[in-house]
């Protein structure tokens, strides 16, 4: 019988023994990574830099593209095991040199982490004129992700990890118009889009590369106001958020979402470790553990500011038809084609 997670089969947590309080190095104790090679996209910053560290501390050799690699050298200095490479998700020729000079080395790949994002950005669009986020959190990682095929098939065992969000709620693909080319641009329908995007990619990929030994997995790694993403939001909007406090101080309460850069890892490095996932594909996780389904059908706009409800995995993320359709659009837009 053929598993997968279409329109959420596997949606159903698997008694994970972690909680949303957990670490990374919580989770990767125990677990050799020796021999071993990972790409960690945006694995220069936040929870991106805190999953190469734990990769690394297992074992494994770690490759980091990077868009910034002036910024790269400096936070990845005096960090054994690494290989540092420049790409831009953004820049489809940039994705191919990064591919072309991995596969030439004729290794495996093991784990692929497509981690790097960006978020509540103005209207930007790439080269070909698709929007920015769809481009850099989804389109580039599918592209990266086609390229590097052959290197994940030769591992036999291969996961791909896309690092989506809660984000996914405020969203599903909009496979008329995904460039906003017909209608208005709204910063959050674009990040949600694209982060639906990721999950979709997962369920799908997780199927077709399945004969190949190759899984899939996305995740929300939490409310993690330590990282870059908030560099276009001013302080007084993510404090009605609920993550600064009235001094201005991050609040860090894993219980409801708000995590640290350590425990926004620890789901990532689940995702790529657990043995409990080597049967089950193409999910959800969150908090270190199988999302359940979101069926309350509340307006994601106004949960945001009750952060303690900001859980769980849409039915149009995981839904079967769309899974294939983004399949098709992606190729379609990226001129790739692979599996």
């Amino acid at each position: 019988m053929e598993l997968n997670n279409y329109n959420g089969a596997l949606q159903k947590p698997v008694n994970s023994g972690f909680s949303a309080a957990s670490t990374a190095t919580e989770v990767i104790e125990g677990i050799d990574l020796t021999g071993k090679t990972v790409i960690v996209t945006g694995g220069y910053a936040g929870i991106g830099l805190e999953t190469v560290k734990t990769f690394v501390s297992a074992g494994a050799t770690v490759i980091v593209p990077a868009r910034d690699t002036a910024k790269a050298k400096t936070n990845l200095a005096g960090i054994s095991n690494i290989e540092l490479e420049e790409i831009d998700l953004m820049n489809p020729d940039s994705i191919d040199a990064f591919a072309e000079k991995f596969i030439s080395s004729g290794r495996p790949l093991h784990l692929l982490i497509n981690n790097a994002g960006i978020m509540w950005v103005p209207l930007q669009r790439d080269s070909r004129g698709y929007e920015s986020q769809l481009s850099t959190n989804h389109l580039g990682h599918f592209q990266l992700t086609a390229r590097l095929w052959d290197a994940l098939k030769k591992a036999n065992g291969a996961r791909v990890i896309n690092v989506s969000s809660w984000g996914h709620h405020f969203s599903p693909v909009h496979f008329e118009d995904p460039n906003f080319e017909h209608r208005e641009y709204d910063t959050l329908l674009g990040y949600g889009q694209s982060k639906t995007a990721n999950i979709l990619f997962s369920v799908e990929l997780d199927k077709r590369g399945a004969a190949y030994g190759v899984h899939s997995y996305s995740l929300h790694p939490g409310a993690i106001v330590e990282t870059d993403l908030k560099r276009y939001v001013p302080d007084e909007d993510l404090k009605k958020m609920g993550v600064y406090d009235a001094e201005g101080k991050v609040i860090h309460d894993p219980s409801t979402g708000r995590k640290s850069i350590a425990q926004g890892a620890s789901t990532t490095v689940w995702c790529a470790t657990s043995q409990q996932l080597n049967a089950i594909g193409g999910v959800y996780c969150e908090n270190t553990e199988v999302a359940e389904p979101d069926l309350t059908g509340s307006d994601p706009r106004k949960r945001i500011h009750g952060i303690t409800k900001l859980f769980g995995v849409m039915p149009y993320a995981v839904d079967a038809q769309n899974a294939t359709k983004l399949w098709s659009l992606s190729e379609t837009l990226t001129r790739t084609s692979f599996l």
